[in-house]
């Protein structure tokens, strides 16, 4: 564990660096917020798209190859991406840049897989939830270093962070032991790694169904999110990228003390299917205090009361985790990646779509928090849909019971 744990770290402060410089970078190739909203969503496409057919792949070739290996492409992906994208000419390069990353990066599937190897059943909701607490101590450096160096010139986050992923690359290379014993390996098979297969097994896995749903509207929610908070709080506040670098250094904080410490005690008081529900309810009530905001100061009122939220997607992975056997991990969760990537594709077009609506209102005007107004709908769907399937559950274990 310590040894993934670092890697995911690092990994995440080189991926939060340059979350709140991406956007500001591509208004210096724009002509107006809308333009804007739009060509930031485009690249954000392009990147989801890639990943979306690379991920499974990527998944089902650690499961042949181990997970070593593969996150040593991530590591090289992204330091293509971050290398590239400081010197892009023109958006039309940088669109190019952020497509090659995607198809080469699906280190976060693999690094879950990898806990999946080394951990029992039991243990796999907790550790799951260290994982998250680094992602989550990661976009607390990441954000805040990359608001202040951005402070000083655009490019500079991407400089910084393309120099993680090399000492990363560097530290997987000589450091980063391999999880995955050769006697659980399996040979790899196209049938396997194309993304719609992927999502059907993922589908027909006993216990996770309908949960499939529920997976892909919270990372559809998450990723709208992602793809719009920079540019929302800039429309709605005025921020630039100090206080987006520290906004979003408040959500990882968050992150960390929650996944990190508050885990294993809120697994004790409820079931993961329990906590999962709680958690996709928190995310929707904050979604809709988020659009619904009208000073900079209630987006960290709001952050501190969605407690519970930081916890439902650790809860879901662990239930779908189990749900798989040994030999497939790597394939099972390289294809809640896959099945991320396919949100990460239409979220951005989602929210430059609804960005692009409220772009001429005057900030402060509530009805530019309209991709909020849109997150807390299809988060409320989701516990909705979890809701019902953990019931039905039940219910069938009652029965038979009787």
């Amino acid at each position: 564990m310590p040894f993934i744990l670092i890697a995911v770290l690092i990994d995440m402060v080189s991926i939060g660096l340059i979350v709140p410089v991406l956007p500001p970078l591509v208004g210096l190739y724009t002509g107006s917020q809308a333009d804007q909203a739009f060509w930031f969503g485009a690249i954000s496409l392009a990147f989801g798209l890639a990943n979306f057919f690379g991920a499974p792949v990527l998944g089902a070739l650690s499961d042949r190859h181990g997970r070593r290996p593969v996150m040593l492409l991530g590591f090289a992906g992204l330091a293509i991406s971050f290398f590239g994208s400081a010197l892009a000419p023109s958006l039309a390069v940088l669109l190019v840049v952020r497509l090659v990353s995607g198809a080469m990066q699906a280190n976060a599937a693999v690094a879950q897989a990898y806990v999946a190897d080394i951990s029992s059943p039991e243990e796999k909701a907790k550790r799951f939830g260290l994982l998250g607490a680094m992602f989550g101590l990661g976009f607390i450096l990441g954000p805040v270093m990359g608001g202040l160096l951005g402070d000083i010139d655009l490019h500079l986050p991407f400089w910084v962070a393309g120099g993680l992923a090399v000492a990363n690359s560097l530290y997987g290379l000589f450091v980063l032991p391999e999880s995955l014993p050769a006697e659980r390996r399996q040979p790899f098979a196209w049938s396997r790694a194309n993304p719609v297969a992927a999502l059907r097994r993922l589908g027909a896995l006993e216990g996770v169904g309908p949960l499939v749903a529920t997976l892909g509207l919270a990372s559809l929610v998450q990723f709208t999110m992602h793809s719009t908070w920079v540019l929302y709080t800039q429309f709605k506040f005025g921020w630039g990228p100090r206080e987006n670098g520290w906004s979003l250094f408040a959500v990882g904080l968050m992150a960390t003390l929650v996944q990190g410490g508050l885990m294993r005690p809120l697994l004790k008081r409820w079931a993961a299917p329990r906590l999962a529900v709680l958690g996709l309810v928190s995310s929707a009530c904050a979604y809709a205090l988020w659009g619904a905001a009208t000073e900079g100061w209630m987006m960290y009122a709001v952050i501190g009361f969605n407690v519970l939220g930081f916890t439902a997607t650790t809860a879901l992975q662990s239930i779908v985790s189990n749900a798989a056997d040994a030999r497939s991990q790597g394939q099972t969760l390289g294809a809640v990646a896959s099945l991320q990537s396919l949100m990460a594709v239409i979220a951005p077009m989602i929210g430059a779509s609804l960005l692009g609506l409220v772009s001429h209102l005057p900030p402060g005007d509530w009805r530019i928090g309209l991709p909020f107004f849109f997150c807390a709908l299809a988060q409320a769907l989701g516990a909705f849909l979890a809701w019902r399937h953990f019931r039905a559950q039940r219910q069938a274990v009652a029965s038979a019971a009787a």
